[in-house]
């Protein structure tokens, strides 16, 4: 019987501290990556993997800036920034996937769907955009923008000014269909990159981009609904989730029942908003919908955790 897991990957599968960036470093660190995610298939499960984007989007929006201001290019919109790093991360994960499979004589094909998830543009998120992008302005750059472009800027902790965009909830990944195609083709399928391109319907059923950040574990959440995932995996920076993080006690936990994962999100305390909160809100969206079980853990403790050995499982 096939058991179908989706993966989402953390920011530090592709990028590890801020000293190793370079697109050689991001391709080592999958290559790293790609060796626990075989272990998967190897163990018999098929696979789904969305990945973040962040720093990515970043890069290549302060390259159209810098190239805009020297050279007077057009400036690239955040949706096909989005889509650009999409294309670049699939293409090097699905090549250290194919590397590692060939290494291991694993007769198995890894291949990217570049993703359109569909929001709301009645989602509250667009009222209060909060999430920052891009590089930082003086006032007056900032203004400008916000009067010539309609851009939302915000005064950045003294540091200058910045773009905010909203971060919208994802409704449906655009693709889907051709996603499970190649999941029951036996493909390893890398989708919802970075959360997924955010596009809204139109009055005429068009779709169109939209300047916007989509969670990628919540679009990830989206996708294992939608293919009736048995498994949720986050694979994130530490080995497990921890209550009272960093004070004298600070508990690890092995398994949280959705019940108690809500009662700890109600608390206010123990998860970072930016950070475990919503992979926590994340797996509970899953459990809540039809899902089985949901994994958080380090991608090097993917293996140790599927057999229970570590990692925190969040049950129903």
């Amino acid at each position: 019987m096939t058991k179908i897991a989706v993966v989402a990957i953390g920011g530090n599968a592709l990028i590890k501290d801020d000293k190793h960036v370079s697109v050689e470093d991001q391709e080592e660190a999958l290559r790293e990556t790609s060796v626990h995610l075989a272990d998967m298939v190897e163990a018999g499960w098929e696979l789904a993997v969305g990945h973040g984007n962040g720093p990515q989007v970043g890069f290549i929006l302060r390259r159209s800036e810098i190239a805009a201001k020297v050279e007077g290019m057009h400036e690239v919109p955040l949706d096909v920034c989005g889509a650009d790093s999409q294309g670049a991360i699939g293409y090097e994960l699905q090549q250290a996937l194919r590397n590692e499979f060939f290494k291991r004589k694993v007769n198995k094909k890894a291949a990217t769907i570049v993703t359109q998830v569909r929001v709301e543009q009645s989602d509250p998120a667009f009222q209060k955009p909060s999430k920052p992008i891009g590089s930082f302005m003086d006032e007056a750059e900032a203004k400008r923008r916000e009067k010539e472009m309609g851009w939302s800027v915000v005064e950045d902790a003294g540091r200058g000014w910045r773009r905010v965009v909203a971060s919208p909830l994802p409704k449906e990944i655009v693709e889907i269909d051709a996603v499970k195609l190649l999941l029951e083709a036996g493909q390893v399928v890398i989708t919802v990159g970075g959360g997924g391109i955010p596009v809204v319907e139109r009055s005429d059923g068009a779709l169109m981009g939209t300047a916007a950040v989509i969670d990628k574990d919540f679009a990830s959440s989206l996708l294992a609904q939608a293919v009736k995932a048995e498994l949720f995996l986050i694979a994130t920076a530490v080995e497990k989730v921890a209550i009272n993080f960093g004070k004298p006690e600070q508990k690890w936990l092995d398994t949280m029942t959705v019940a108690e994962a809500k009662a700890y999100l109600e608390e206010g305390k123990h998860f970072a908003k930016g950070s475990m909160a919503p992979k926590i809100q994340a797996a509970i969206w899953y459990l809540e919908n039809g899902g089985k079980e949901a994994l958080i853990t380090n991608p090097e403790n993917i293996g140790r955790a599927l057999k229970r050995e570590t990692g925190t499982w969040i049950v129903k």
